[in-house]
């Protein structure tokens, strides 16, 4: 297994695309042609991008055929889940549920993340016997890509090891999830010297302690992080249950890797599990094109939150990522306390 390249797109055409008996079951429906494979196989490559993990190309070890595709797929509104599509030669023969748990494996182990869901067309009666082997538990219905599906919910603890471990090229990177800001020697390592990582400082602000940390860690040192909290805060006069997104850094040895971009998609589906409606960041406006780049939102309106002499409008540039499909502010946002 092995992250889907753009050169695998006349495989994932003769594997994947141009079979009717596959494509049925794929909410995407029928798409038959060469140029329909290649611009799967850029959204693969943009997927990997933007998150750190994704789709992978599974191959026989021995003679390295194309066998089909298993990965992980983050979507904004539902979360992480798993899918894949096998050849139709390499069906029933255990591939799909074996590569199956090497990305589970990749979501929590290696990923922490909180959940994975499964997304399949009734009557796709093999592919739910797939995802039930694995720990799958049902978990409702769904609307995806205007077809009704079922879906499926997989949890860390009912969730197998697996036996293979899959190459994305990340070497023992993993993250970790603790409670609380995380720990002062993590937080000084990561800093490695600078006295304004965040360049805030001079902006002489409280600020609230995160109830949530993602600490990166390669090699057995942490390379990143990212803190977040949840608070019922107010949008347009409104309340709504948030997660305030902040204390992103990454090692100065180790950025431009593509770290952050995992961090913080991690972080989001841990707001989501948690039953955030929105999240929410406060950062300086150099970094706006990175989080447009993640699916964030630049917002217009006043941000205002607490301090200890009372209450003030943020100097800084906001950015937003919607959970549940609710409207932007238009008006004005209410931290209702200390900015995170």
């Amino acid at each position: 297994m092995e992250p889907i390249r753009r050169g695998d797109s006349d495989d994932l055409f003769e594997s994947v695309v141009g079979q009717d008996s596959v494509m049925r079951w794929l909410a995407t429906g029928r798409a038959d042609s060469r140029s329909a494979a290649r611009a799967m196989c850029d959204d693969h490559v943009a997927h990997w991008t933007r998150h750190g993990y994704g789709d992978f190309a599974v191959r026989d070890a021995a003679t390295h055929a194309f066998l089909g595709r298993v990965g992980l797929r983050n979507r904004a509104e539902y979360g992480v889940d798993l899918g894949f599509a096998v050849h139709p030669r390499a069906q029933g023969r255990g591939i799909a549920g074996e590569a199956g748990r090497a990305c589970l494996d990749l979501a929590f182990r290696r990923l922490s993340l909180p959940a994975v869901f499964a997304f399949v067309l009734p009557g796709n009666t093999a592919s739910i016997s797939v995802l039930r082997r694995l720990g799958a538990q049902a978990d409702g219905t769904v609307q995806s890509s205007g077809l009704h599906c079922l879906r499926y919910r997989f949890d860390p603890a009912g969730t197998a090891t697996a036996e293979h471990v899959v190459d994305d090229g990340g070497a023992d990177f993993r993250l970790i999830h603790v409670l609380g800001p995380g720990s002062p020697g993590d937080g000084a390592a990561l800093r490695a010297g600078l006295s304004d990582p965040f360049g805030v400082n001079g902006l002489a602000l409280v600020w609230d302690d995160k109830q949530h940390t993602l600490i990166a860690v390669s090699e057995g040192r942490p390379v990143a992080s990212a803190g977040w909290l949840l608070r019922n805060m107010a949008f347009d006069g409104s309340p709504r249950r948030a997660a305030g997104l902040g204390d992103v850094l990454v090692h100065p040895a180790h950025r431009s890797l593509g770290i952050a971009r995992t961090v913080i998609s991690v972080a989001v589906e841990h707001a989501r599990a948690a039953g955030a409606q929105t999240m929410i960041l406060l950062c300086r406006p150099d970094l706006v094109p990175l989080y447009t780049q993640l699916g964030w939102s630049r917002l217009s309106v006043p941000v205002t939150f607490q301090q200890p002499d009372g209450a003030r409008t943020s100097p800084l540039t906001t950015m937003i990522y919607d959970l549940a499909d609710l409207p932007h502010p238009t008006i004005s946002v209410d931290l209702r306390g200390l900015p995170f």
